[in-house]
């Protein structure tokens, strides 16, 4: 499915919106009036039990007629709406507020046909329910759908199409807590601490909800590493049902990483069974020198990906793109970013998606890492949302490392043209390539080089197969493997 991006018409009649709502998000009310005139409050259905999935689409988007066109939408709400089994409550919301009447009912100039014929499920206009806005559920494209559980949480997000297949809705139903039934029960409804950490003193954050019937007024967090408690947590207040807060627990002093175990618990709670949560925060890989290098291969869509290299006091020290977007699916292999960082001292890359999809897999085989000197990958990915980090410490170069020609060779498997890249210091290179045997395939000099240089050897020409690339320099060389396919 193409991806479509907002008009400025939409944004104007939304303000300023993100990627879509991740899951685990706890909404807002709202009330929607729908093209009949009846009032809904999303709390009201939730409060009763019911599980309520929102479909998001505009009259002349094609993947929302697509998918409109399934029935699935309508097929779920005769099941499980009111005269079904009347656990769930579905609303189809026209979310372009430029449409009109006309457009939804198919007799308008911007749309893809009758909306209405047919459907039994509630249909709103926005255009008559601004407060939707309120929600707390972002519309970042069309059709996006959300699934909300009766605790006020989102328990699925993403594009219609994608998660709101009849078999995927009636599989949702099962997979809400049950409502509020118990005096008290609390849960360890989220991880709020972040999940990368380099290295010193980290701090656990958990975000609890009172799912009792009576309001929370204390809680105590437990957090353990391998079976020892590393650290501690309390609330006190008072939580309504549902209601939600973050607790930041004792910090952990020289903290390097692992799994950590979270346990919640109140004196009189109903039930254990929503009290834990297992979370790994993933530690710092080390870099064998301060030179890394920052890979990027985009998607289709390389306009919605930028990335950003930090310190750890939070400076932006190196960052790239946006670039440029192809006409159909595929990669782009970026050209490698070197950045010569500071020694013995924390990094955090990030990279962003602006879409809030990634860059794998559905328009293109994107990826990212980021390497050291040696070549050890510190950082990768390339499957993710709206953004990913990765967190890495800088070495000290030994006397071996300063005798070593830091170079990046790409790609790697290479088809047109193979791309080498490397710090120059202001004095004589000769790069080549070879086959296994030592025999140069292709050669360049360089005469009085300094800084980042990029060398390009074209291989349409050259057999398939394993090479070797090769940099010369004052008596030192430096080798890199290379295929060629």
């Amino acid at each position: 499915m193409k991806k479509l991006i907002l008009s400025a018409a939409i944004l104007a009649g939304f303000g300023s919106f993100q990627a879509q709502t991740p899951v685990g998000t706890v909404v807002n009310n709202f009330t929607l009036t729908d093209i009949n005139g009846t009032s809904h409050d999303l709390f009201s259905y939730l409060d009763a039990g019911k599980m309520v999935v929102i479909d998001v689409s505009a009259t002349w988007c094609g993947p929302c007629w697509n998918y409109h066109n399934t029935g699935a939408l309508n097929d779920f709400y005769l099941a499980h709406g009111p005269a079904g089994a009347n656990d769930a409550m579905v609303f189809f919301v026209e979310g372009d507020a430029t449409t009109t009447s006309a457009d939804l009912n198919g007799t308008g100039a911007n749309t893809q046909g009758n909306w209405v014929a047919g459907e039994a499920m509630p249909i709103i206009d926005l255009a008559t329910a601004a407060s939707f806005e309120n929600s707390g559920l972002d519309i970042a494209y069309f059709p996006v759908m959300y699934v909300i559980c009766p605790n006020r949480v989102v328990l699925q997000s993403g594009v219609a199409g994608a998660i709101g297949t009849l078999a995927n809705l009636n599989s949702y139903v099962g997979d809400c807590p049950a409502p509020a039934s118990q005096a008290v029960d609390v849960s360890a409804l989220s991880y709020k601490g972040e999940l990368i950490h380099c290295e010193g003193s980290y701090t656990p954050k958990v975000q609890i909800q009172n799912n009792g019937t009576s309001a929370l007024t204390s809680a105590t967090i437990t957090v353990t590493q391998g079976g020892n408690t590393v650290s501690t947590g309390t609330y006190s207040g008072s939580l309504a049902t549902y209601g939600v807060a973050t607790v930041n627990c004792t910090a952990i002093a020289n903290f390097t990483g692992g799994a950590l175990a979270v346990t919640v618990t109140t004196n009189g709670d109903a039930s254990a069974t929503n009290n834990n949560l297992n979370i790994t925060v993933a530690g710092a890989s080390n870099a064998v020198s301060q030179l890394v290098y920052v890979n990027i291969t985009t998607d289709a869509y390389g306009t919605e990906t930028t990335w950003k290299l930090k310190n750890s006091a939070g400076t932006v020290v190196s960052q790239g793109g946006p670039w440029t977007d192809l006409t159909a699916a595929g990669q782009t292999v970026q050209t490698p970013v070197a950045a010569t960082l500071n020694p013995s001292q924390c990094y955090t890359f990030e990279i962003y998606d602006s879409f809030g999809d990634g860059i794998c897999c559905s328009y293109g085989n994107g990826a990212y890492s980021v390497t050291d000197a040696n070549g050890t990958v510190l950082v990768s990915g390339s499957e993710f949302t709206d953004l990913a980090k990765g967190v890495f410490k800088t070495g000290v170069a030994s006397v071996d490392e300063l005798n070593t020609i830091a170079m990046n060779v790409y790609p790697n498997p290479a088809t047109d043209a193979v791309n080498v890249s490397f710090e120059a210091a202001n004095t004589d290179y000769s790069i080549s390539l070879m086959d296994l045997q030592g025999r140069v395939v292709t050669s360049q000099e360089l005469t009085n080089a300094a800084g980042t240089q990029l060398i390009s050897f074209a291989t349409t020409s050259v057999a398939k197969g394993s090479y070797i690339v090769s940099i010369k320099s004052n008596g030192m060389v430096t080798t890199a493997n290379v295929v060629i396919k």
